[in-house]
């Protein structure tokens, strides 16, 4: 066996038919068949997609639910906080409303004084005190006016959030509902992608698979691309005009020299390749 034989014999992403970027492998076989990995690749590309939405949405749901609860602990907390409000105002004014009576009887006691003082000293000052209790009843007056009001408001509060509690329960246990089944069709729709992709990734040869899980690993769980116009779409560099030319054969497996992930060619349609013109020959013209 010659050197150069030895070393494709050892490499064995060249036994499976993974070509690396320049070994010209790929020019050879470009009217060759779609490589056999490169269709089984691409779907477990797409399950394993699908499979990492379907995680995303599954852990996003604790979250909601938690959302969801905290809006109602929220609303039952400001509900008890406007009750507790209110029975606080109540008590206040009934204690403003007895100041008023203790110091009415205090008015009353030294209004009948009047009449046993001895000297006009004594009776202005008497009636001065007077004066006095009588400005401070005004005020507090004032003051259970205000708690009056604000008791209206936080009465009419209070009954408000309870004609709407029982409603907010409601679709808040509704919600949790509609979120519980979403988590259950989530969870059996991955169970069922895992098991494609077991069935998937079984049938790679095992140099490819390897390639793909571990440019999975580093690219964000994005291991193949397509290539549009002569670019990579992962990593949006453009190929060498020879590369794009054997990529487009979909003969070989074929990696972005670039960002690494296993490249494939859709021809486009008809109508798309009018629309793109000359893009496709320019993208592959020397530089």
């Amino acid at each position: 066996m010659c050197q150069n034989e030895k070393k494709e014999a050892g490499d064995p992403l060249r036994r499976a038919g993974v070509v690396r970027p320049g070994s010209g492998q790929g020019r050879n076989e470009a009217r060759e068949a779609v490589h056999p990995d490169l269709k089984t690749v691409i779907d477990l590309q797409q399950v394993d997609l699908r499979i990492a939405d379907r995680t995303s949405q599954i852990d996003a749901l604790p979250s909601q639910i938690q959302s969801l609860e905290t809006e109602l602990s929220d609303f039952l907390r400001a509900h008890e906080d406007r009750k507790l409000r209110l029975n606080t105002n109540q008590k206040e004014r009934r204690d403003l409303e007895g100041e008023i009576q203790i110091i009415q009887g205090k008015i009353s006691k030294h209004k009948d004084q009047l009449y046993q003082v001895k000297t006009n000293e004594q009776y202005r000052a008497m009636l001065k005190e007077i004066e006095g209790e009588e400005e401070n009843i005004r005020k507090i007056e004032d003051r259970v006016l205000e708690k009056m009001l604000e008791a209206e408001a936080l009465q009419k509060q209070v009954q408000d959030a309870a004609a709407r509690l029982e409603g907010e329960k409601a679709r808040v246990d509704t919600e949790k509902n509609r979120l519980e089944s979403v988590r259950r069709a989530a969870d059996e729709d991955r169970a069922q992608l895992l098991a494609r992709r077991r069935v998937l990734a079984e049938g790679l040869s095992e140099p490819v698979r390897e390639t793909y899980e571990r440019v999975r690993a580093g690219r964000h769980g994005v291991a193949v691309a397509e290539v549009r116009d002569g670019f990579c779409g992962g990593c949006h560099v453009r190929l060498r005009p020879q590369m794009y030319n054997d990529v487009r054969a979909n003969a070989s497996i074929l990696t972005c020299e670039s960002c690494s992930r296993i490249l494939y060619y859709v021809e486009p349609a008809p109508e798309d390749a009018d629309a793109a013109g000359g893009q496709g020959n320019r993208a592959a013209a020397p530089n």
